[in-house]
């Protein structure tokens, strides 16, 4: 199908597939099947140092990377979930996906301040994951203000979609 909600839903998938590839790369470092992570040459990047400090291993004694992993791979199933009209068919996913979009942007901030506090640098690789949760959390919100509206039954009485996804007046 094809609407904007579609098309926004989409766009989080595939922020959530970048964000977990970066998390693939972080963990095949951490787990020490690669030896170094290249790096842009920014002034205050270093990926290596980041993720092989204590920080990057102090939650849960695991890597980091893994844990972010998994972290994406639940925000792109959220917002693979239902169908074209899950606003209106299932209101509490566009609504979840939303809340896990900015749950995850609050956490990336918070972690890439500890980051930079414990070690004086960023992961290149944690940060463009970080840039993909805030761009998902803001793709997700006009879906989820749609599914909160048709919850609280103040949907738009005037204009409805059809099954070709077309709008039509009732």
């Amino acid at each position: 199908g094809r609407s904007p909600d579609l098309t926004r839903r989409r766009w989080v998938v595939g922020l959530s597939l970048i964000g977990a590839a970066m998390a693939q790369a972080v963990t095949l470092y951490q787990t020490g099947i690669i030896r170094r992570l290249p790096d842009p040459p920014l002034p205050g990047i270093d990926s290596n140092k980041v993720d092989a400090s204590d920080y990057a291993y102090k939650r849960m004694q695991t890597p980091d990377g893994l844990i972010m992993l998994a972290n994406y791979a639940a925000t792109a199933w959220l917002a693979g979930s239902g169908g074209r009209d899950r606003a209106r068919s299932h209101p509490i996913l566009p609504i979840a996906t939303a809340l896990k979009a900015i749950a995850d942007s609050a956490v990336a901030l918070k972690l890439a301040r500890e980051e930079w506090g414990e070690n004086r640098a960023l992961c290149a690789y944690c940060q463009v994951a970080t840039a993909c949760s805030l761009a998902s959390a803001a793709l997700a919100l006009p879906e989820a203000a749609s599914a909160a509206r048709n919850l609280l039954g103040s949907s738009d009485t005037a204009a409805d979609s059809s099954p070709a996804g077309l709008v039509t007046l009732k």
